[in-house]
């Protein structure tokens, strides 16, 4: 054998040169794996419509309407309060009986906003005695645990205590009731 290496050969003169390899590039970037960001905007523009649609659909609605019917109020002398009687009719416009699981009263006066709970229905007729003014146009009380059927409508009325003057309140912006049901996000608000 001999001692020499042998000697390259010239390329041939019709040969084509492939295409050159950057290894500069990388494959692993947002550019190289992602789509276009105008396909991209336009995705997530799609699934926030679709969205924001069933949100809209799906929100949560009261179970409940109705109105605030009679509002009358007597002073309670020497304790700087009044004795409000709200009477209103209720009607359940779900699909299921609405039980309710709490009443309140709120009033909105000029210098803010006074939220009181229901006195309790038993004590009516010791607040009828002491204050008789407060039975006029009144209707059977609502209670906690009342239930409404699907489609049924009441007249109730609730008893509140809040702290102002009879002045105050005959001067206020509004009154209203509040009715909460037990598995219902959103109360029943009743506003004169």
């Amino acid at each position: 054998m001999s001692d020499k290496a042998p000697v390259p050969q010239p390329a041939p003169q019709n040969a084509q040169h492939g295409p050159t390899i950057h290894i500069g590039d990388e494959f692993g970037t947002a550019k190289r794996n992602l789509p276009p960001a105008k396909i991209l905007l336009l995705a997530t523009a799609g699934v926030l419509i679709v969205v924001g649609i069933a949100a809209f659909f799906q929100r949560a609605k009261p179970q409940g309407a109705g109105s605030l019917d009679n509002v009358s109020a007597v002073e309670i002398p020497g304790q700087n309060a009044v004795l409000a009687v709200l009477t209103f009719s209720l009607r359940n416009s779900g699909e299921k009986p609405l039980w309710v699981h709490g009443i309140q009263g709120k009033l909105v006066t000029s210098t803010g906003e006074l939220s009181s709970d229901a006195v309790s229905a038993v004590d009516f007729d010791r607040y009828y005695q002491a204050f008789p003014t407060l039975k006029t146009n009144a209707q059977p009380a609502l209670a906690p645990e009342d239930k409404l059927q699907p489609g049924q409508e009441i007249k109730r009325t609730v008893i509140v205590s809040f702290p102002v003057t009879l002045e105050m309140f005959n001067q206020r912006r509004s009154v209203s009731v509040i009715v909460q049901p037990y598995d219902q996000p959103l109360p029943v608000v009743l506003t004169k």
